[in-house]
């Protein structure tokens, strides 16, 4: 029997993937809202993610599923396989732009060269999959407050040292809103791989949503400060202004490893529902070595459109999941595939695509789900009434 982990151990995890480049990046391109309304749209947008990344870790940590094995709860046998196969595309998408900005932060701080650290991060997350995540409790606890420790001295640097101009740029309400919540979102497909092998699921569920959200949060205030205050978005500067030098390439270099780590682990996970008999450690290692190269190859500066592709796909999906689960109960594993819900999901795509569009009040995701539950609850309700007649 496989050793369970703890809510420690997920907590740790949790406050890895929180303290993250991609999260002070997200915060920087917030800085045309200002402070008052970036702040708001930081905090809500996580709030809202994080309750729903809440809810997927219940759906597969309650049936010792991993995420995109808990999707055939509601898509059947192989419809899961569609969504298994989005995932580990954005998981490796991450994994590259992961890296790519850390080797780019890090050769900022100390001028080597940016091939060579793409290549010594990219090794270093293969480490970190070899270890495995039921064995990394010392070695994540050790990087993790050293990583509190110093995003703590950044954070204070910024706030203290500051110049007074206003931001420039064009930034919605709504388009904050949709890149915040994007975040938590992008691990929607990812956390019941770690609550499925909990030894409590639903309360870790609940700890890793509020761990990830709040660090998050903060790495995002930390960015978003950067940009107003420092008129900066460029992290390697940011760090340098800071004056913390080879503490800064730590932030940099442990912190796209302990977020990546999760991208490509979750990415051997999700090969294992579409190939069965694959090695989850060894998919995972392949997922690494191809987002490596596709960040020596492709320039990935800004990943803004990424983040909504992403919400335009998870959004609806979960929608349907938290519908069926939590409110019809209804159970589709024995299908091959359940096509009303296909049909649902890709409904939901276009409403999500077509909102992106417009400065709508509630935001594309929150829109999309409230009319996706609606409409999978409606669309079950009409079947029955079909089938009972």
């Amino acid at each position: 029997m496989q050793r369970q982990t703890t809510i420690i151990e997920n907590s740790m995890i949790w406050c890895g993937a929180g303290i993250s480049i991609a999260e002070i990046l997200t915060g920087t391109y917030l800085a045309p809202l200002g402070f008052t309304k970036g702040i708001a749209v930081i905090i809500l947008g996580h709030i809202i993610g994080c309750f729903l990344l809440f809810l997927a870790g219940i759906i597969g940590g309650q049936q010792r599923l991993s995420s995109m094995n808990a999707a055939k709860i509601s898509f059947g046998q192989n419809g899961s396989k569609f969504f298994a196969l989005l995932n580990v595309l954005q998981l490796i998408g991450w994994t590259g732009i992961m890296i790519y900005d850390g080797a780019l932060a890090a050769n900022g701080v100390w001028h080597l060269n940016q091939a060579l650290w793409v290549i010594l991060i990219g090794a270093l997350i293969i480490g970190w999959l070899l270890v495995g995540v039921r064995h990394l409790y010392y070695l994540n606890l050790a990087t993790i407050s050293t990583l509190l420790i110093l995003s703590g001295l950044l954070c204070a640097a910024i706030f203290t040292h500051h110049s007074t101009s206003s931001p420039t740029g064009t930034l919605s309400w709504a388009q904050g809103m949709e890149l915040v919540i994007a975040m938590p979102l992008s691990w929607l497909p990812l956390i019941s791989d770690y609550t499925s092998v909990a030894q409590r699921p639903v309360p870790t569920s609940g700890i890793s949503a509020v761990v990830y959200g709040l660090t998050s949060c903060w790495m995002a205030f930390i960015g978003l400060g950067a940009a107003i205050l420092t008129h900066d978005i460029n992290i390697a500067t940011i760090i340098l202004r800071a004056g913390l030098g080879i503490a800064g390439l730590f932030i940099i270099i442990f912190s796209t490893i302990t977020t990546t780590f999760m991208d490509a682990y979750s990415a051997g996970v999700s090969s294992k529902t579409i190939f069965n008999k694959w090695s989850g450690t060894m998919a995972a290692i392949g997922a690494t070595i191809l987002g490596t190269i596709s960040a020596l190859i492709f320039p990935m500066d800004n990943f803004s459109n990424f983040l909504y592709l992403i919400g335009s796909v998870f959004a609806p999906m979960i929608a349907i999941q938290i519908t069926d689960y939590f409110i019809l109960k209804v159970d589709y594993r024995q299908q091959n595939c359940q096509w009303t819900n296909l049909i649902l999901w890709l409904i939901g795509f276009i409403i999500y695509r077509i909102l992106l569009n417009y400065s709508f009040p509630l935001g594309s995701t929150v829109t999309t789900i409230i009319v996706i539950i609606a409409m999978t609850w409606g669309t079950c309700r009409v079947m029955k009434l079909v089938k009972a007649k």
